[in-house]
């Protein structure tokens, strides 16, 4: 239901299947990830305290990213810091996940709706490198949702 996605013992993503389900607040992020994630279910009539968040300086070294699949089937392709390809898997809508390090791809396999969260502002080509990826013939599929 949750899954690392972990090449030479460094962590890549974290998928949240659909099929999550616990009650409670579980962070599915390490702390020290500048994009924190977490997976909130409460029972009717629960209440959270109001709250606001407080101004704290933070320093952001990679853009991290959340996408949330609303419809459609979506492949993810991992590549390592040298933008060499390691494995692929198939998201599909109810899917949740956060890229953290490393490269990636995707191909649309059925029509996607989704939702992406990073952090900002965005700073356009200086963002993200550009490469080449896999041909489909290369795909390493890891998990079949």
């Amino acid at each position: 239901m949750l899954q690392q996605v972990v090449h030479q013992a460094k962590l890549y993503a974290i998928i949240v299947s659909r099929h999550f389900s616990e009650n409670g607040v579980h962070f599915v992020t390490p702390s020290h990830f500048s994009q924190q994630l977490a997976f909130m279910k409460h029972p009717a009539g629960k209440t959270i305290q109001p709250h606001i968040h407080n101004l704290v300086e933070r320093e952001v070294h990679y853009t991290q990213e959340v996408l949330f699949i609303k419809k459609g089937r979506l492949r993810v392709d991992f590549y390592d810091d040298s933008q060499r390809y390691f494995e692929s898997c198939v998201l599909e809508a109810g899917d949740t996940i956060l890229l953290a390090f490393g490269g990636h791809g995707f191909e649309v396999l059925d029509e996607v709706e989704m939702i992406e969260v990073k952090q900002g502002p965005y700073a356009a080509d200086q963002d993200k490198t550009r490469f080449t990826g896999i041909d489909a013939d290369q795909v390493i599929l890891k998990n079949k949702t």
